[in-house]
């Protein structure tokens, strides 16, 4: 792929988004860390889940360099250590609250956690042979430039696979959607992969079981997007400067609104699985929920 340069669109303006910012989504885990793995996960991103998500990563040596990259509690990163040595792991997360849950999972103790930003990784290029990313890509205020990071981060010949939310068709879920954080499209998984200069980008839909199948609603964890580096050094793909780095100065009530809209936005989601599983429940086996 030729060197290009490109400005991307961060959101478009009927799409607030109000959690994918830095700031709100950092006080957002702040609080959410403390029922993360009880509450929270079991709705979105079950254990089963995590091994069908992962199955297209190839994790199929222990001694693969694997980072997991907004592996925040370390749910997702105990499925990692299952085929991959502790100590070759890398776990970053923008949130220590979220980190400190990790470090005391005893699995994880061998682990290398460090705080950081997904679209500015404290990583060296050509380092990894694994990159993985699940449930982080929806905080990131640049898409693109995550992926771009992916991409350099990478040896020549090693996988991505990064495991997000899809977007939703049925209006309601939408709306609230678009207040809370990005839901990509899986074009624009594609699409993003593609500009960074991947190849051979596979997407694989997963979802909780209770769900059979629906995605109308759009889901917090419902795919697995993964590709290859074909060649070494940095992505042929040029970005300007980032657009948001946490630093910025934030008017204290327009972030206060910001945040609490987006958490109000987020609790329509917090309903969805257990309404699913109630129709599950009361839906006959084999017709549509």
């Amino acid at each position: 792929m030729d060197s290009m340069a490109a400005a991307t669109k961060v959101r478009a303006a009927s799409q607030p988004r109000f959690i994918q910012h830095k700031k709100e989504a950092f006080w957002y885990y702040r609080f959410l860390s403390i029922i993360y793995d009880r509450v929270i996960d079991p709705g979105f991103w079950t254990a089963e889940m995590r091994e069908e998500a992962l199955e297209p990563a190839s994790l199929n040596s222990r001694d693969l360099i694997v980072a997991d990259v907004g592996g925040g509690t370390g749910f997702n990163t105990l499925g990692i250590v299952k085929h991959v040595d502790a100590k070759n792991v890398t776990i970053l997360d923008q949130s220590p609250h979220q980190l400190a849950k990790a470090k005391k999972k005893e699995e994880l103790k061998e682990c290398t956690i460090l705080l950081g930003d997904a679209e500015e990784l404290p990583l060296s290029t050509d380092s990894l042979d694994r990159y993985i990313s699940a449930g982080s890509i929806e905080y990131w205020p640049d898409p693109q430039r995550g992926i771009k990071e992916a991409y350099r981060v990478l040896r020549k010949g090693g996988k991505a696979c990064i495991i997000g939310p899809v977007y939703p068709t049925y209006w309601l879920s939408r709306f609230f959607a678009d207040l809370w954080m990005l839901f990509p499209k899986e074009e624009e998984y594609i699409d993003w992969f593609t500009k960074a200069g991947f190849v051979d980008v596979q997407i694989k839909r997963i979802g909780p079981k209770w769900y059979r199948g629906v995605r109308r609603h759009g889901l917090v964890i419902g795919c697995s997007v993964t590709a290859i580096k074909p060649d070494s050094g940095d992505s042929p793909l040029q970005l300007g400067p980032k657009s948001e780095d946490g630093s910025e100065n934030v008017n204290p009530f327009v972030f206060l609104v910001r945040f609490l809209l987006g958490s109000i936005a987020s609790a329509y989601y917090l309903l969805v699985p257990f309404y699913l599983w109630i129709k599950n429940l009361i839906v006959p086996k084999g017709l549509p929920l």
